[in-house]
């Protein structure tokens, strides 16, 4: 994917090395609304020797609020089938793919990796339900069913035309990766993913269509467990939030990987934010370390929104 572009200036590095004594630099929206608790939790992690990428948009004023190393292509796990739903949704539209067509669970080799159609006792499902497992319980047989059907090209050529240049779906999900599989199901950056994911909301994915029946699909996304775990929005239905908080969200799991990224809106501000946290898996106090960082920008978050 070539060198990655050197960052900004104003952009916070949160490399797993440290450099001397630099500190990460503090941007704030003014007065409450900033970032300091979510930059000294990104700064710890990265002193432990994570890697962290973040990014922050403001989407009525379509700048930058926070950003560091935004611009790494990182493995981001199951947050990369987003442009997967978003091929599928432009071929539904397009007519070239039908909705209701038939997938057969056998097509493609059974994974445990998550979901629950490997608990079902339907051998085939629609291709609409497809989507709808994959995006609201990240369900690893569906989005292979789905890869089966609409073909790694397809997709990867979507991502062309999406702009995401240091973006990739590189492979079906797996139980185990041997020495000729890909190292990872997908690769992105926090930059890109949440310009996608603002533009989403923005009605500017393919089409006003596509991008709405993409964000309708992440909408039922039931992991509100990380950056989501400070909205308290039920994770079973949370698509009409009485206190009018609009969010919808992917996120990506694998050993050592987590990764988020979605919209938040509430009656101050809209934002789309993006978060990878590469970290050495050694026991549940490193995980949840991790964990806590998720949590801590969605305080953040909620601050600045509301």
């Amino acid at each position: 994917m070539g060198t990655p572009p050197e960052p900004q200036r104003d952009t916070a590095s949160l490399r797993g090395t440290r450099r001397g004594n630099r500190r990460l630099p503090r941007r704030a929206a003014g007065a409450r609304r900033s970032f300091t608790s979510t930059l000294k939790a990104l700064d710890e992690l990265a002193h432990t020797g994570a890697q962290v990428s973040v990014r922050v948009d403001d989407l009525d004023r379509g700048t930058s609020v926070l950003a560091g190393d935004d611009f790494v292509t990182l493995p981001v796990a199951g947050l990369g089938i987003v442009p997967l739903l978003i091929e599928v949704a432009a071929q539904l539209e397009s007519g070239t793919l039908d909705g209701l067509e038939i997938v057969d669970r056998s097509v493609v080799d059974r994974v445990e990796v998550g979901g629950v159609w490997q608990h079902l006792k339907a051998p085939a499902l629609p291709v609409v339900d497809l989507a709808v497992l994959a995006a609201a319980v990240g369900d690893g047989n569906a989005a292979n069913a789905l890869i089966a059907r609409i073909g790694l090209p397809a997709v990867r050529a979507r991502i062309e035309q999406l702009g995401l240049a240091r973006s990739a779906l590189l492979d079906r999900f797996r139980d185990e990766r041997g020495p000729d599989d890909a190292p990872h199901v997908a690769l992105a950056t926090t930059r890109e993913l949440a310009h996608l994911f603002a533009a989403l909301v923005n009605s500017e994915v393919v089409t006003a269509g596509v991008s709405a029946q993409v964000a309708e699909w992440l909408s039922l996304n039931q992991d509100l467990s990380l950056v989501a775990s400070a909205t308290g929005l039920d994770p079973f239905a949370h698509f009409n939030d009485q206190h009018g908080l609009l969010f919808i969200n992917k996120t990506g799991r694998s050993p050592g990987v987590r990764a988020e990224a979605g919209v938040i809106a509430g009656p101050r501000a809209g934002l789309a934010y993006a978060l990878t946290v590469c970290f050495d898996d050694l026991s549940i106090s490193h995980r949840l370390r991790a964990h806590e960082a998720f949590r801590v920008l969605g305080v953040d978050l909620m601050e600045y929104a509301f």
